[in-house]
């Protein structure tokens, strides 16, 4: 009774982690650390409500976010995303299976490029100088949100 409580809750939770951090980027430009460590922390227990297996399932599940983890600090690195952006996804990537989490990168891009084009957009109208910021993190939770269609929407399958 308990672990079907959770595989609603946990992903009702993430959701609104989702919101909050898209805000917060949108707003401010950074993702709250604590949002982050939430929501790789919460993963664990999602695994045991949906019934994943240590081995292999939680074993491939956390090498594919460290994966994740890795690629995305060197777009860090390049100065192409920031901190808190590469967090959220690497913790994210702890939710998702692989079939999922390609779907989840997909999406991201595609909105990610659709706000730096308005970004562009408005920087260039109101002429200001240098690069804009990209709030990356709102894509991040724009595609984490439609990833969870699936625990939360269609929980027959």
């Amino acid at each position: 009774m308990v672990w079907n409580f959770l595989s609603w809750a946990l992903p009702a939770t993430l959701g609104l982690l989702l919101i909050s951090a898209g805000i917060e980027d949108a707003r401010v430009r950074e993702i709250a650390n604590w949002k982050n460590a939430t929501v790789a922390l919460l993963a664990p227990l999602w695994w045991l409500a949906i019934g994943i297996e240590p081995w292999p399932g939680m074993v491939v599940q956390t090498g594919v976010a460290l994966v994740v983890l890795t690629l995305f600090c060197v777009a860090f690195h390049f100065g192409q995303m920031g901190g808190g952006d590469v967090k959220l996804i690497a913790a994210l990537a702890l939710w998702m299976p692989v079939p999922a989490l390609i779907q989840l990168l997909l999406i991201m891009s595609i909105v990610g490029g659709a706000i730096t084009i308005v970004m562009l957009i408005d920087h260039r109208i109101r002429k200001n100088s240098g690069n804009p910021e990209i709030p990356y993190g709102v894509a991040i939770a724009i595609a984490g949100l439609i990833g969870l269609r699936e625990p939360l929407l269609n929980h027959f399958t």
